[in-house]
C-alpha cells in the first residue's frame, strides 16, 4: 500500500504537522530505517499516538463489527471500530459497553491500548477488565491470539501498553446488561472540597445502593472557604422506550481563535453559571446517553477553543489517604500560577484491578485539569503538578501527557521495563522515546504537608463545610489524505 501524508494530530493540538501514514495491513512492512505506530482517532492528548520516525498505521479501514451474541453479550469487532458505531449497533439489545470514556469517537483498539476508564471505575474497573481476548499482529511473530489463558503475558502487557506491543486487529469484549442506554442522573452541588469528600464517603460507604456512575465537576477558580466547590453527578441505567442515536456532532468550532477562549473572564463566568444553575435543581432527571457520557462530542473541534498553541491536560491519581490535602494543593498551585482549568473533573477509582501491566488507575482519587498552552509558564506549572503527585504516592496518566520527564514516568510506572522487553521491535512512539531513554533518578520531594487524615475520617474530624475533532478517522470520519509518496 502507498504511503501518504495525513493530518494526524493528537487531541491537544500541540503538534499538528502532517505525517507519513498507510492503512494497516498484516505483514505490510514499512520502509527500511523507519518504525511504525498504530493510529486510530487521535484522541490521546499528547504524543503517545505520534512517532516522528514512523509510518503511522491507520485503522480507519478496519471498522467492522464481526459478531454480537445477544444472549451472552459478547461482541467481536475489528480494532478500528469506533465506540459510537458499536453503541449504535447494540442500541436496543439490552447491552451497553461496560466502560466508556468522555468521548465516543475512540477506537476499540485505542480503548484497549490505553485501558480507558470512565465514570464507573468504582463499580466496573477499566475497559481491560472486560476484554475476553484479541488478535495481535507483531512484526516479529505475525498474528497471535491473546487472552488470559493464551499468551497471557502479552495479553496483560498489551492492555494499557500504549500500542507498543503490536497492532490489535480484532477483539472480543464482554458487554454489560442494562435496561436501556438511558440513565437517571442526580446533580448535587457541594460547597467545598471538604464537602465533596464527606459526600463521596457517604456515597460509597456501603449503606444505600452504590450508583453505577459517579463523577464531580469542580470549579477550578473558587478560592477561600469555597475552594474545590462543584457538582457531584451520579447515575444509573433505567428502562426507556427510545433508542439513542449516536450521531456526528451537531455543532462545530469553525476556526481556531487567535487567543484561548476558555480562560480568564469567560472561564470565570462559565464556572459561576454552571455551579449556580446546578444548585437550583437536584431532583433526579432522565438523561440521554450522549449528554451524560459524551457531552463535549456535541461540538466538533471544541479543542480549538484553547487557541493556536493547543492545550495540555494533566490527570493524576492520588492514593485515598493523601487525596484531600494533595488535591487541594494541586488546585491551589494552578490558581497561584494564574492558570485556570476549564474541564476540571474529580472522581473515585475503586479497588478493581485491571489485568493491564501499565494501567493508569489505582485505588484513590483522580483529578483532571487542562490548560491552554502558554509555553514555559504552563510547562513549569505541569512540572510542579507532577512533583506534588509523586510526593503523594501518585502518578500521571501517560495518554493524557505530552511533556512529563523520564524520571516522573519511571517513578510512577516501575514496571515500564517489562513493557520495553515485550515491545514490538518495529514499534515505538514519541512518548516512549522521551520517557524511557534516561535512567530513573528520583526527583526531590516537595515539602508538602504530611497527611494524617484519611478519606473516611474527613467527616468525623469536623472539617469546615463552607467551603467540565482532531482526526475524525481516516476513511469514514475524515478524508484529507494528500501527497502520495
Amino acid at each position: 500500500m502507498s504511503i501518504v501524508r495525513i493530518y494526524a494530530p493528537s487531541w491537544g493540538r500541540l503538534d499538528d504537522r502532517k505525517r507519513l501514514a498507510r492503512s494497516f495491513a498484516e505483514g505490510d512492512i514499512v520502509p527500511p530505517g523507519r518504525t511504525a505506530l498504530a493510529y486510530g482517532q487521535g484522541r490521546s492528548y499528547g504524543d503517545t499516538c505520534h512517532n516522528d520516525d514512523a509510518v503511522l498505521l491507520t485503522t480507519g479501514q478496519h471498522q467492522k463489527i464481526i459478531s454480537f451474541d445477544t444472549q451472552t453479550g459478547i461482541l467481536q469487532a475489528q480494532a478500528g471500530a469506533v465506540l459510537a458505531d458499536i453503541l449504535s449497533s447494540i442500541g436496543d439489545s439490552g447491552w451497553f459497553l461496560p466502560v466508556v470514556p468522555g468521548t465516543k469517537f475512540v477506537t476499540l483498539g485505542g480503548a484497549i491500548a490505553n485501558d480507558i476508564h470512565g465514570k464507573n471505575h468504582q463499580t466496573r474497573g477499566t475497559f481491560g477488565c472486560h476484554v475476553k481476548g484479541f488478535q495481535l499482529w507483531r512484526s516479529d511473530t505475525g498474528s497471535l491470539n491473546c487472552s488470559r489463558q493464551e499468551n497471557a503475558e502479552l495479553f496483560n502487557t498489551t492492555i494499557g501498553g500504549l500500542g507498543l506491543t503490536g497492532v490489535i486487529t480484532h477483539a472480543n469484549i464482554q458487554l454489560m446488561k442494562v435496561p436501556s442506554h438511558f440513565v437517571q442522573e442526580t446533580r448535587t452541588p457541594f460547597a467545598s472540597l471538604e464537602q465533596f469528600f464527606e459526600r463521596d464517603d457517604q456515597l460509597h460507604s456501603g449503606g444505600a445502593a452504590e450508583p453505577e456512575y459517579s463523577v464531580a465537576w469542580v470549579d477550578s477558580l473558587a478560592k477561600g472557604a469555597g475552594l474545590g466547590r462543584g457538582v457531584m453527578i451520579t447515575a444509573n441505567h433505567i428502562a426507556h422506550d427510545s433508542n439513542p442515536v449516536y450521531g456526528q456532532p451537531r455543532l462545530k468550532v469553525p476556526f481556531t481563535p487567535p487567543i484561548p477562549l476558555v480562560s480568564g473572564l469567560p472561564l470565570r463566568l462559565f464556572n459561576q453559571l454552571y455551579f449556580h444553575r446546578n444548585s437550583r435543581n437536584s431532583n433526579p432527571q432522565t438523561a440521554d446517553p450522549n449528554t451524560f457520557f459524551f457531552p463535549l462530542d456535541a461540538i466538533a473541534g471544541w479543542n480549538r477553543l484553547y487557541g493556536p498553541l493547543g492545550l495540555f491536560q494533566h490527570q493524576s491519581i492520588i492514593p485515598a489517604q493523601a487525596a484531600f490535602k494533595t488535591i487541594r494543593l494541586l488546585i491551589k498551585t494552578a490558581q497561584d500560577a494564574g492558570q485556570g482549568s476549564f474541564l476540571t473533573v474529580l472522581k473515585r477509582f475503586g479497588q478493581h484491578r485491571s489485568p493491564g501491566l501499565m494501567s493508569f488507575p489505582q485505588p484513590g482519587y483522580t483529578l483532571t485539569l487542562d490548560f491552554a498552552n502558554r509555553g514555559q509558564r504552563t510547562l513549569a506549572l505541569l512540572d510542579d503538578l507532577d512533583r506534588i503527585t509523586l510526593d503523594a504516592g501518585g502518578r500521571t496518566n501517560p495518554y493524557k501527557d505530552a511533556r512529563m520527564s523520564a524520571e516522573t514516568f519511571q517513578a510512577g510506572y516501575p514496571s515500564w521495563q517489562k513493557l520495553e522487553n515485550l515491545r514490538d521491535p518495529l514499534i515505538t512512539s514519541n512518548f516512549w522515546k522521551r520517557t524511557t531513554t534516561r535512567r530513573h533518578v528520583a526527583p526531590p520531594p516537595l515539602q508538602t504537608p504530611s497527611v494524617e487524615v484519611s478519606v473516611n475520617q474527613v467527616a468525623k474530624r469536623g472539617i469546615q463545610k463552607d467551603q467540565l475533532q482532531a482526526m475524525e478517522n481516516v476513511g469514514k470520519y475524515r478524508s484529507d489524505i494528500v501527497e502520495p509518496q
